[in-house]
């Protein structure tokens, strides 16, 4: 009953502190002159159980978008950042304040037993890389896919899925699946926009209006990738310093984080 007792307390007391983030933006304001060109120094010595690994893909037919610009690299760096710095405010995770980025071609990717893919609606996964994905999930990695909206860019990233796992189904997850409850109780859960949408005034298609909360299981049932598919939770990361940004959507993609980082270190 103690151990009960001090999970209450601790659990009131980051729920209670994540409703404080949307007015700490001064503690998770990137550079004011170029947010893109700050970095954080690597300490390869620093005490981590946790390292947020960002996964380098090429996209397909030698695409390399507008100016060279990659879609791996979306709300690089500064959404890591700060999301790591809200992860070590707000949980006792032990957080690396860096985070990695992990090519699809190295075996680096077993280092790191979590994952992030930006955009997996632009990838262009090969053979070889597949395998390595196929083999680090079912061996108990995990992957968190977000920022794809639409159709097409669905389309796209389950080519990827299906070399990967030709034979797993992508289920819809529902509001009392484990992951929507291991830290935060996140039964509201809204859709999280990108700032191309509240800012630039870029209407949602009909095909990208609705929120997904996606996953893939191995044969035991552990979430082997979790997809939060028509949202863009790292320009919520990104932008949560803003006062333009939703406090209700930045709340939530922060807790999506914790919750799925936890989930996937625990399962």
């Amino acid at each position: 009953m103690r151990l009960v007792s001090r999970l209450s307390v601790l659990l009131l007391f980051l729920t209670v502190a994540s409703g404080l983030l949307a007015f700490q933006g001064r503690v998770f304001r990137g550079s004011d002159d170029d947010e893109d060109s700050e970095t954080v120094p690597v300490d390869k010595n620093e005490k981590a159980e946790y390292v947020f690994a960002r996964f380098h893909y090429n996209m397909g037919n030698g695409y390399r978008g507008f100016g060279g610009f990659q879609r791996w690299a979306a709300d690089y760096p500064k959404a890591d950042r700060q999301f790591l710095m809200g992860v070590r405010r707000l949980t006792r995770v032990q957080a690396r304040a860096s985070s990695v980025v992990v090519d699809a071609d190295s075996d680096d990717l077993y280092n790191w037993p979590w994952i992030y893919v930006e955009d997996g609606g632009w990838w262009h996964l090969t053979e070889s890389q597949a395998a390595r994905l196929r083999d680090y999930l079912l061996r108990g990695g995990f992957m968190f896919e977000e920022d794809s909206h639409g159709d097409y860019e669905w389309q796209t990233f389950m080519d990827g899925m299906r070399t990967i796992f030709p034979d797993r189904e992508v289920e819809e997850l529902s509001d009392q699946d484990e992951i929507f409850h291991v830290m935060y109780d996140l039964d509201d859960r809204v859709q999280i926009p990108g700032t191309r949408y509240i800012w630039n005034g870029r209407p949602y298609t009909p095909d990208s209006r609705v929120p997904k909360w996606r996953g893939i299981r191995d044969n035991n049932g552990r979430i082997m990738v979790a997809i939060c598919h028509n949202s863009d939770v790292g320009d919520a990361w990104e932008w949560s310093d803003s006062p333009r940004y939703p406090e209700r959507a930045a709340s939530l993609a922060y807790r999506i984080g914790i919750n799925y980082i936890i989930y996937g270190m625990t399962h």
